[in-house]
């Protein structure tokens, strides 16, 4: 299962955060810092609204939806590349996840302490993206060190890596991150082996207090990560509320959505915020339906039909015939599978079908 990793500077709201996105309270929040020191694992519901109107559709006795992990690591510190903090721990931890949420703190009070005093979350990503490419360059020297020896015996793959490696040196020491970096397929694949950390995939998230929660656009804060962001990482910022996802934590369903209408907002932005990260790691779900259960299945973007269907069952990729297959859309439109495939929008797809997000699919096996 591919796992999120939430970092950030200490106090920032991380632990708070994971505990409303895996709706558990594993992870201790408290204003002091370091309050996680080992790292916290959640499994994460993915929001899809598509399950229970397909679940109308056909009757569905239960839903299962699509899930992956989230991971709480413990704040960095400005030095946790040279071991302050808990640096190295903090730094092997970032290490096993697949993705970076990076949570950004975009809220003033004074009852909580800020690591560096003042609210500047502009400062605090550069605090942290200074920390992994300092990591990954000490990383890339080393390999490079080792590598050189190779290349000087004229070995072919050896002097591919090691002119990879002088161009990630290159951009490292320029202070950019290696996931802003245009690389060639094969490059690409080169630097998964590197398990850099600037290199995973990263979407930051604008923690705003509860009064700013539903005029976040207009928070200053907000507006200097998005700009900053935009030009520097080529990613984006969602908008969070950890503030108030600890006031809810012990409400009903009903008496969330009352608490939330007061404040003029329907949602905290986690619902949100999982669905980025699930994008961000790649992830897309198709879905099956029938009387026994509506379910999403997770795959990876750019799979195949055949692949898609090893997911349910192994055995299901090698013997794979077809698939039968409605975009969401076209089924809920034409209400039945029946009337689907009289309006000719279910069609038969072979091996070399890529599956695309919300695909309503029967497989054709030989089992």
């Amino acid at each position: 299962m591919l796992r999120a990793g939430i970092v950030g500077l200490p106090n920032v709201g991380k632990s708070t955060l994971f505990n409303a996105v895996t709706q558990t309270r594993k992870a201790l929040a408290a204003n002091y810092r370091f309050c996680t020191i080992e790292p916290n694992t959640g499994v994460v519901t993915v929001p899809d609204e598509r399950l229970d109107v397909l679940a109308s559709v056909s009757k569905s006795a239960k839903i299962i939806p699509a899930v992956f992990e989230f991971v709480d690591i413990a704040g960095l510190v400005k030095g946790a590349s040279t071991g302050e903090g808990l640096g190295n721990q903090f730094l092997g931890h970032i290490r096993e996840v697949d993705a970076i949420i990076q949570v950004v703190r975009c809220f003033e009070n004074s009852n909580i302490e800020h690591v560096m005093d003042t609210v500047d979350p502009v400062r605090d990503i550069e605090v942290v993206n200074t920390e992994l490419v300092l990591a990954d360059l000490e990383s890339v020297e080393k390999r490079k060190s080792r590598v050189q020896k190779a290349a000087k015996s004229g070995d072919k793959k050896s002097l591919a890596e090691l002119a990879l490696l002088e161009k990630l040196e290159a951009h490292l020491n320029e202070g950019r991150t290696i996931v802003t970096m245009e690389l060639s397929p094969e490059e690409k694949a080169m630097v998964r082996l590197f398990f850099l950390l600037t290199a995973k995939p990263t979407l930051f998230a604008c923690n705003v207090g509860e009064d700013d929660l539903a005029h976040a656009d207009e928070n200053k804060f907000v507006r200097q990560v998005r700009d900053y962001v935009g030009k520097h990482h080529d990613t984006g910022a969602v908008i969070v509320s950890a503030e108030i996802e600890s006031e809810l934590v012990m409400l009903s369903p009903e008496e969330r959505a009352e608490y939330l209408a007061g404040l003029g907002v329907t949602e905290t932005g986690v619902s949100n915020l999982i669905r980025e990260a699930y994008q961000l790691l790649g992830l897309r779900t198709y879905l099956t339906t029938g009387e026994k259960e509506t379910r999403a299945w997770t795959i990876h973007a750019g799979d195949k039909a055949p692949q898609a269907a090893g997911v349910i069952h192994t055995d299901f990729e090698k013997s794979f015939i077809s698939a039968e297959v409605v975009s969401y859309d076209d089924l809920v439109a034409a209400g039945s599978f029946a009337r689907a495939r009289e309006l000719g929008k279910l069609r038969t797809e072979g091996k070399e079908y890529v599956m695309q997000d919300g695909d309503v699919v029967e497989f054709k096996t030989f089992l």
